[in-house]
């Protein structure tokens, strides 16, 4: 027997054996491993809500003997569909997904290029048939109802954490020492804070207290006067919540238009991660509910915000420059800024899908892209001609993906330059994160 036709079977069957242990480790209907942030509510939640829409009876959220563990059930077409998630962590998604013990991971913050590069034989995690933006959350930095402190600079935030700053009295607060509450290391919730706060430079403090549950570090710090922690925005509970500033940007709370625009300095993504083009039709469809208007809604009824679009007032106050008030006396402001995945110019996965929620907001209001004004914004760059140029530039590519994908006309839009910036400017974080395109709207007249 000729040897490739030897090792053509091997192949084959490597394949098949792959396929027959996934079908079997995966015997529910649906399996999500992964964050807690996700899994502890948001992820129930979205099963319950797809069941509904499709039909369901009898729908029900059970805890499993296991702690943070859930079963989600109900009778869909006279047969028994039950799903089950783990929240264990941000990594254990991955683990389930390379595993074949789950067909979708929950995570908190991006896959990381470790990860990317486990599954790439499966699939390309940072594609867009992969990843599923189905949340905009926020780190909220908890303190005790009682301390006098209101507002933190993120550098400040990231020496308290490593234990630089031991005592309330070195930042004005009482004379107390300082008691630093933080995410386990398989949380996601964790990878973000470190990503965004401590980053190279910093470590946690050994004196750090650790959690596997947001709500339970929540709980704890409202009831020590001396504590300070960190959550997503769904277990903020009775804690004190705290403005950060990043840099030169103003500080800002963590409010609706702040964290959906992602303008807040501690504002993250929510994921879902599948293997795309082998996704089951039931893994499918879920993604699809999940990112779509009634998916949507049940993300901010379960306390995380939406990426369905809505007209508000911008909350910046004396922050913004008097010519941008000028320029958008007129107009509201839109819960949504467009980003970049490299580069200038290329949208990210999010900013695609937002494409279609903004036509969505449109045909709502019967409105059309002459009620519409993109502003862009740039990085700090060597000349302020520069930076005007490179705004103008994403406010324009905005433009073009609106026309060519949804058929959306857009004629006022500009460049701001690197003014009103909402992170520090320089390295690639920063970058990212100035680098926006804004919308806003005025009603039709």
């Amino acid at each position: 027997m000729p040897i490739a036709f030897v090792r053509r079977l091997a192949t084959l069957a490597s394949a098949t054996l792959l396929a027959l242990i996934s079908a079997l480790a995966c015997a529910n209907d649906l399996e999500i491993h992964g964050s807690n942030t996700i899994g502890a509510r948001l992820a129930p939640a979205l099963v319950a809500g797809y069941l509904k829409q499709d039909g369901a009876r009898n729908i029900a959220i059970k805890s499993t003997p296991v702690e943070n563990e859930q079963r989600i059930t109900g009778q869909l077409k006279g047969q028994l569909f039950e799903a089950r998630v783990e929240a264990h962590g941000s990594a254990t998604g991955f683990k389930g997904l390379l595993e074949g013990s789950s067909q979708i991971a929950a995570a908190s913050r991006p896959a990381k290029d470790k990860e990317v590069q486990l599954l790439a034989k499966r699939t390309d995690l940072r594609d867009r048939a992969s990843e599923h933006i189905i949340a905009i959350d926020g780190l909220a930095i908890l303190v005790h109802p009682s301390n006098p402190i209101e507002t933190l600079q993120k550098d400040t935030l990231a020496k308290i954490f490593a234990g630089q700053i031991n005592n309330w009295k070195q930042i004005g607060g009482p004379d107390r020492g300082i008691h630093v509450y933080a995410r386990d290391e398989r949380s996601g919730t964790w990878d973000t804070f470190h990503h965004l706060v401590l980053g190279k430079q910093y470590n946690l403090t050994p004196n750090a207290k650790r959690y596997e549950s947001n709500d339970r570090l929540s709980d704890d710090v409202s009831q020590d006067p001396a504590g300070i922690g960190f959550t997503g925005l769904a277990s903020v509970r009775n804690s004190k919540v705290l403005a950060i500033a990043d840099g030169d940007s103003a500080a800002l709370l963590p409010t609706r238009l702040n964290v959906a625009t992602e303008d807040y300095p501690l504002s993250r993504r929510l994921f879902l991660y599948s293997l795309g083009s082998d996704d089951s039709p039931v893994t499918r469809d879920f993604l699809e509910f999940v990112q779509g208007p009634k998916g949507q809604d049940i993300v901010q009824q379960t306390g995380y915000i939406s990426q369905n679009i809505q007209a508000v007032e911008d909350d910046r106050g004396d922050s913004i420059p008097a010519s941008l008030r000028t320029l958008t006396h007129d107009f509201q402001r839109l819960s949504v800024n467009f980003r970049f995945a490299e580069g200038r110019t290329h949208l990210d996965n999010k900013a695609h899908r937002d494409l279609a929620r903004l036509k969505r907001f449109l045909d709502a209001h019967q409105a059309s892209g002459s009620d519409l004004m993109l502003i862009g914004y740039a990085d700090k760059q060597a000349n302020e001609l520069r930076a005007q140029m490179i705004s103008e530039l994403r406010a324009l590519s905005v433009k073009k993906a609106l026309r060519k994908e949804q058929n959306i006309n857009v004629s006022a839009y500009t460049g701001y330059g690197h003014y009103v910036p909402v992170a520090g400017s320089g390295g690639a974080e920063g970058a990212s994160r100035n680098g926006r395109v804004e919308v806003w709207y005025r009603q039709p007249h």
